[in-house]
């Protein structure tokens, strides 16, 4: 078989006896030497511009694709139209790096510094609400995984109790390290009879917030929207301190 691009070689010199099909076995004429170097180059060339068809794996540095899509896929980077998506836990470590194109992360992903560069600075930042028309009642399952801002429009029915997860399928255990901290926010309608949130678990098991001001809330504000700020430090495994806050919006 004629060899017409370098991926028809082999790693066996005896077996190379042609290139495109220009014999180059042993006692080949000069002009035949001549014409396989050129037609080698044009191979050359057709690999650097992706048109032969050829690819180098990833372990000789290449990508192993034809394309870029393929290219992205084989290293591990699902990415749409201007969209990169980085799909398993990233640690971007003492890199400057500008992004200009809507890129979504769907692990967790670690920006490291150092002693004297801060790892990561957001000139502007976006945050994600879930606004439900539900009254705040029984036991509310807050998923850190979904939202940082829970907001229900509807009035309060009952006191209740705020149970922090990760989702309904991990545990706050399990989102959350040693040494880790998230903040979130529960914004509460109260019509002219007002509750309050007068218990907290995380992943069931209760616990006793440190309040701003001392003291745990003992009513809510009528006709006002209170949001509760919870930060939730863990401290070891399923363990946890949060301070906690009431503050009314009328």
């Amino acid at each position: 078989m004629a060899k017409t691009k370098i991926s028809e070689y082999s790693a066996t010199p005896a077996d190379n006896t042609d290139i495109s099909n220009i014999n180059i076995a042993e006692g080949c004429s000069p002009a035949n030497v001549n014409n396989a170097i050129r037609s080698l180059m044009a191979q050359i060339k057709d690999l650097q511009a992706g048109t032969s068809g050829d690819t180098i794996p990833l372990t000789a540095g290449g990508t192993g694709s034809t394309t870029a899509s393929a290219a992205r896929t084989a290293l591990g980077v699902v990415i749409g139209t201007n969209v990169q998506a980085y799909d398993a836990n990233t640690v971007f470590d003492d890199v400057s790096a500008t992004f200009t194109a809507a890129n979504s992360f769907t692990a967790k992903q670690t920006f490291t510094g150092s002693s004297s560069v801060i790892s990561s600075k957001f000139v502007n930042a976006l945050e994600g609400v879930t606004v439900s028309a539900t009254a705040a009642t029984g036991t509310i399952n807050y998923d850190v995984t979904t939202q940082s801002i829970l907001f229900y429009t509807s009035n309060s029915s009952a006191n209740w109790t705020v149970n922090f997860r990760g989702s309904s399928g991990t545990s706050l255990n399990t989102a959350m390290a040693t040494g880790e901290s998230i903040t979130v926010v529960f914004l509460v309608t109260n019509g002219t009879t007002a509750y309050y949130n007068n218990a907290v678990t995380i992943d069931g098991t209760s616990v006793t917030p440190k309040w701003q001001g001392g003291s745990a809330p003992t009513v809510g504000n009528a006709s006002s929207v209170d949001a509760y700020s919870y930060s939730i430090v863990k401290t070891g495994s399923a363990t946890y301190t949060v301070f906690a806050s009431q503050v009314q919006f009328k």
